[in-house]
């Protein structure tokens, strides 16, 4: 981690490999989501690059700033979760409301998405999660991947571009 805290990020792979499995079952047994699960170790892996220079070996091992950073990851979400009224937690539900048509889309529309998604190369999948769900911005993903701007915006419109290509051919 002293190596990351010096601006060596490619050794966060490291330490990713290490922890990476033990911290989504943290997350796991928390949320009892998968998909949350992973959102939240992606997350606090992205708070461990934007927060190294926190790091400091003084004041515990890297274990135990992980884990704090960790429950802090898990605690912000907890509150976003409380913020969004309304917001389903059984996905029974899910299917009721969009049975019914309240969310403007069909549950066809969301299936249709969710393959087109799939469907992407691992690289386009991951700028667009990134950019549109994790809601990152441009400069942010550009150090996380360690690429200019300019570059991120040609992933993401390339990305878009075959995302609604996909989603528009019912192959």
């Amino acid at each position: 981690m002293l190596l990351v805290k010096d601006g060596h990020l490619s050794e966060l792979t490291a330490l990713f490999d290490r922890y990476q499995v033990p911290l989504y079952n943290f997350f796991l047994r928390l949320t009892t989501d998968k998909a949350t699960s992973e959102d939240l170790t992606q997350n606090l892996f992205l708070r461990v690059i934007r927060y190294r220079q926190s790091y400091d070996p003084s004041h515990g091992s890297f274990r135990s700033w992980v884990y704090r950073m960790a429950r802090n990851v898990h605690y912000d979400f907890c509150k976003q979760e409380q913020k969004m009224p309304g917001r389903l937690t059984d996905p029974n539900d899910a299917e009721d409301r969009l049975a019914d048509g309240s969310t403007g889309y069909t549950e066809d529309q969301f299936q249709r998405l969710d393959e087109a998604l799939g469907r992407l190369s691992p690289e386009q999948k991951e700028i667009l999660v990134l950019s549109r769900y994790q809601g990152l911005k441009y400069e942010e993903i550009s150090r996380i991947k360690d690429i200019s701007v300019a570059a991120i915006k040609v992933q993401v419109y390339r990305a878009l571009k075959q995302l609604r290509t996909l989603y528009f051919n019912k192959n």
